[in-house]
């Protein structure tokens, strides 16, 4: 359960099975990161459906080269910050990097997460993954799949690059997709995927996909707080500085919730071919 605030939500809180619900209905996903409960609050009272704390904390707060570093005491750490602040919507924390390099590991460190007051655990990849999507599962921890390029494989893939470009990358990726939702996944991060790929894979799938850089097509999207604001020193193509036009913090996150839910972001100016 998320903590009680004095300025609760009058929202009622998105749960697990409602990402389901939500890609039935076509009601598009609004998902940001947040690290603490200051940026967290603003994010509740902006209509934010999914909260991410993501292992991106280790770039975008301390100041890391990637998200290698991260540990699973740095995720808990801002989620119980993050989780205070929150009522209405659903709180989500990234299994840092070899914290899930085998499904014992990955129970040890998704528990602590659940206790710092998530409701849901991020796993990258699919592969080895899938036998640990399933233990958590079977073991009541929803899990939400993150495909694409995926930021713990960064030194494997020789950079932060668009992955699916090619025919058998893409028919690998559309039956990855399809592994980690047999597995138990309840929800899909596709990250820097062209934008057909990521159309059909959302198409493929029972479950919600939430885009970084994936198209417009996708049943969500989600993004980097600190490039929301316009704070970032590097501008991936996805990314729009939603502050410059929203004129504070709170109004830059219901410029961003609006857009994603009315399909005007992402733009094909943010997507890949």
């Amino acid at each position: 359960m998320y903590a009680d605030t004095a300025a609760a939500s009058a929202r009622k809180p998105v749960t697990v099975p409602q990402l389901r619900g939500f890609k039935a209905e076509g009601r598009r996903i609004a998902a940001l990161t947040c690290y603490d409960a200051g940026f967290a609050t603003a994010l509740e009272e902006g209509g934010i459906d999914v909260v991410l704390v993501g292992d991106s904390l280790g770039m975008v707060v301390q100041g890391q080269s990637s998200t290698l570093p991260v540990t699973v005491a740095d995720v808990a750490y801002h989620t119980a910050c993050v989780a205070r602040a929150l009522h209405a919507p659903l709180l989500m924390a990234d299994l840092p990097f070899q914290a899930d390099a085998t499904p014992e590991r990955a129970l040890d460190a998704a528990t602590r997460l659940l206790q710092a007051g998530a409701a849901m655990v991020k796993i990258e990849g699919a592969g080895p993954k899938l036998e640990t999507i399933r233990f958590l599962v079977e073991r009541e921890i929803p899990v939400c799949a993150h495909l694409g390029l995926t930021p713990q494989s960064v030194l494997r893939l020789g950079g932060y690059r668009v992955q699916g470009r090619e025919a058998e990358a893409a028919a690998r990726l559309r039956q990855d997709a399809c592994a980690v939702a047999e597995a138990g996944a309840e929800a899909l991060v596709l990250e820097c995927v062209p934008s057909a790929l990521a159309a059909e894979i959302t198409a493929d799938v029972p479950v919600a996909t939430i885009g970084i850089g994936a198209g417009a097509a996708c049943d969500g999207q989600i993004l980097v707080l600190h490039d929301l604001l316009g704070l970032g020193a590097r501008r991936p193509r996805f990314v729009k500085d939603f502050l410059a036009g929203g004129g504070s913090i709170r109004g830059a996150v219901e410029a961003y919730v609006a857009a994603v839910r009315d399909g005007s972001f992402p733009g094909p100016e943010h997507a890949y071919a």
